[in-house]
Formats: structure tokens, C-alpha cells, sequence
């Protein structure tokens, strides 16, 4: 009982935020799978998401080094918004390496009109310089972002998606992602 109370109220915030996304004269961003789940940033994050998508029943395909190459056959480009500095060390890659990898995704899905969602589920522990840059890198490409509120306190995310027409869907915790996933790609 307590789940379906949690369920109704996830999807209550969910279609709270697009009705006001509706009220800007937009209409609501729809995604298709399968999705390529990939790092902007080299956190631990991105295995969370690649999970959630799974609790969401969405066809996912997880590569943390994603590029350009790995987008065939997909539809949805997600990008985990996080930076770590030792995730980037681990991977081999350093902060230039990363924002170059990050472009030319960006570059090739936009090519193949690939849809962009943006998450950052790291909250408030997971922003600092980098992933601020890695931000306001990637959120203009998106068609929507969904954001561990905490991660959001300052505003930029609000400030950015308001910049450039993007969905902004903040949720409390992490596993609420699920829902708002599940309502953007219809299934």
C-alpha cells in the first residue's frame, strides 16, 4: 500500500511539471528506446541510472566511455551529469579528454536526432566546479533533465533549462526517477 501511495505521488510531481512545461506554450518531450546510458563526468552515478532504467522496463544499454560509434541502433541518448575526479583517473581520462568525448556525443546525436535526457542523481555532494562546467555543457542539448532536488538548490539547473525550453523535473530521491523515465517514454 505504501508503494502505491509513493507511486501516485511520483507521478503526481511528474505531471505537475508538465503541465507547467505545457503552460510555456511547449509540448511535452517524448523519448523512444532503446536508450545508451553513458558518463558525463565519471561518476558512480551512472550505474544507478543504468538500474533505474531497468526498475523502469525501458531497453538500456550502459557504456560508461560511450562515443559517437556506440549510438547506433539507439534512440535516446541519456547522459549522467556528475563529475569525479577519480572516475575520470580510472577511466584514463582527464577533465579535456572528457569534455571532448561528451561533444562528439553530443555532436553525432544530435546528427542522428537522437533525443537527450539529462540526469543528475548525485544531489548536492555531487556538484562542484566540474560538474558545473559538465552542466552547462550538456543541458542546452537536452530536451529534459531530471534532478535529485538537493543538486538543483542553487538554481542552475532551473536557470539553465529556463535558458533553453528544457523539461526540468526535480525529484526527491534517487529512485523517484523512475517514474518521470517511465512517463517520458510512454511505457
Amino acid at each position: 500500500m505504501a508503494k502505491k501511495i509513493i507511486d501516485l505521488v511520483a507521478a503526481g510531481a511528474v505531471a505537475a511539471s508538465l503541465a507547467v512545461f505545457a503552460l510555456h506554450g511547449q509540448t511535452q518531450p517524448k523519448f523512444e528506446p532503446p536508450l545508451l546510458v553513458t558518463s558525463a563526468g565519471q561518476s558512480a552515478d551512472v550505474s544507478i541510472a543504468a538500474m533505474l532504467a531497468k526498475k523502469a522496463e525501458l531497453s538500456a544499454t550502459l557504456s560508461k566511455l560511450a562515443s559517437g560509434r556506440d549510438l547506433e541502433n539507439h534512440k535516446t541518448l541519456v547522459l549522467v551529469l556528475g563529475a569525479s575526479m577519480k572516475g575520470l583517473g580510472s577511466a584514463g581520462l582527464d577533465a579535456d579528454k572528457e569534455f571532448a568525448r561528451i561533444r562528439g556525443l553530443l555532436t553525432e546525436a544530435q546528427k542522428r536526432s537522437l533525443g537527450v535526457l539529462c540526469l543528475h542523481l548525485g544531489g548536492e555532494q555531487r556538484r562542484g566546479e566540474l560538474t558545473d562546467k559538465i552542466i552547462r555543457e550538456c543541458l542546452p542539448s537536452a530536451k529534459a533533465a531530471i534532478v535529485v532536488k538537493s543538486g538543483n538548490k542553487d538554481g542552475l539547473f532551473t536557470k539553465i533549462c529556463g535558458d533553453h525550453k528544457v523539461l526540468l523535473i526535480e525529484v526527491e530521491k534517487t529512485i523517484d526517477v523512475i517514474a518521470p523515465q517511465k512517463a517520458m517514454f510512454g511505457e
